[in-house]
């Protein structure tokens, strides 16, 4: 009974942000050019720590100040950044303006899906406010549970009419045929929801192919 009450609950809170959202982009205004662009970036542990720095080696040093949100206890994600960054300052004329903030893990490896609630709105609780400091003007996350609070966090600001907040979210390229949990969620809540295979783009006709790009 009481987990029917919290799937209920759950389709209810993700029928009220889709309704938001709706009425969010109906009545964001369009944003001017930029010379710099804010860029919040969510790093998760392993693989899509990896993936996501060789996505922002893309980017130029408009992207700037470039704010890396990693888990708390994750102190390998913080050495890859630092060692990105370093190389990217050393390569280029202009400093390196970044910054890595730490929030909770929505998820732990093998833990249950009723704690996970828990747990996910305990990080979304402490998102919030750093997402609201920062006021990005993009996120861009690719996978790890973290970015499903920072997102929503990021959505919020609009919804609350403090800034809009593009989001942008990369499928892993290890998603062949199949979103990751965080990718069901952020489909329906991000700006751009860029795949990596064809068979994903055919199941998803609104997600945008761009081939491999990691």
């Amino acid at each position: 009974m009481a987990s029917v009450l919290i799937l209920v609950a759950a389709g209810a809170a993700v029928a009220a942000l889709l309704a938001l959202r709706l009425w969010v982009v109906l009545h964001s205004r369009v944003l001017g050019p930029r010379q710099s662009c804010s860029l919040l970036v969510v790093a998760g542990s392993g693989g899509h720590t990896t993936e996501i720095l060789r996505l922002l080696e893309n980017l130029s040093n408009a992207y700037s100040p470039r704010h890396y949100i990693i888990a708390d206890t994750d102190e390998m994600s913080a050495h890859k950044i630092h060692s990105f960054e370093q190389n990217r300052a050393d390569t280029t004329i202009m400093l390196s303006e970044y910054y890595i903030h730490r929030i909770p893990r929505s998820r732990e490896v093998q833990q249950s899906w009723l704690s996970t609630v828990l747990t996910t709105l305990y990080s979304m609780w402490l998102s919030f406010p750093l997402t609201h400091k920062v006021k990005p003007d993009l996120v861009l996350c690719n996978g790890p549970g973290t970015c499903v609070p920072i997102c929503i966090s990021a959505l919020l600001l609009g919804i609350l009419g403090i800034k809009k907040v593009i989001i942008v979210y990369v499928e892993s390229i290890c998603r062949v045929e199949h979103l990751s949990l965080s990718g069901k969620i952020l489909f329906h809540l991000s700006d751009y929801f860029i795949v990596q295979w064809p068979a994903l783009k055919e199941k998803y006709p609104k997600s945008v192919y761009l081939g491999r790009i990691v």
